[in-house]
């Protein structure tokens, strides 16, 4: 199965995400993941992203298509995948369109995760996160046993300098102008599942399976 997770800051993907990999057991296909690698390795488009990188400027999009198309025909690929993070906007999801299609391996399901501001932002401000072992806690909802102590490796916690209410105003009104025109592209092919991603995550995840059931 071959599926596009999208949401505001703080909907919720990573955790929802993390379900569907263990339910499904496809790979989890991240452009940011997936430039770096590149990048890493040295490969043609690696150097050629690095060039823009290094200049400052954003990576074009035609070199992100080449390899998220070069991705999709690797062997872990062979029973769909979890693209998150891209099509970010409405020329990539056209252009992704036409490779998907060329490849064989078109979006089949869109989980459109749907959060209202308010919740975003209590989750956003109350998130702390582990610079070291990068696990991920909040205040309210999920604290760590010792307060502003990680769990895992006994690390102190931070919040992230993103992770303000200003900068969320300006991370959602990026997402209406830029990724809405991206649900309504997918939409329009009858593909797009809303999901209230408010309520508790084994809820969410339920509706989200139930999505996924029409396309297993």
């Amino acid at each position: 199965m071959n599926i596009l997770i999208m949401g505001p800051a703080g909907a919720g993907k990573g955790t929802m995400s993390e379900l569907i990999l263990q339910e499904y057991d496809i790979p989890h296909i991240s452009t940011g993941d997936m430039l770096r690698e590149n990048v890493r390795n040295n490969t043609e488009l690696g150097k050629e992203a690095k060039s823009y990188m290094e200049a400052g400027k954003l990576v074009p999009d035609d070199v992100i298509n080449a390899m998220v198309e070069k991705r999709l025909q690797e062997p872990d690929c062979q029973k769909g995948y979890l693209l998150d993070g891209f099509p970010r906007t409405l020329v990539q999801a056209e252009a992704f369109s036409a490779i998907a299609e060329k490849i064989g391996k078109p979006i089949e399901s869109v989980i459109a995760l749907e959060v209202d501001f308010e919740v975003l932002k209590d989750r956003i401000t109350g998130r702390r996160i582990c610079p070291k072992c990068g696990a991920i806690y909040h205040i309210r909802n999920h604290p760590s046993k010792v307060e502003g102590i990680c769990d895992n490796c006994g690390s102190e916690l931070s919040q992230r300098k993103d992770d303000t209410v200003e900068q969320l105003i300006v991370r959602m009104d990026e997402y209406e102008k830029s990724t809405k025109p991206v649900i309504d592209f997918y939409e329009a092919r009858g593909v797009v599942t809303h999901v209230n991603a408010a309520k508790d995550k084994t809820v969410v995840f339920e509706e989200i399976k139930e999505a996924l059931g029409k396309i297993a």
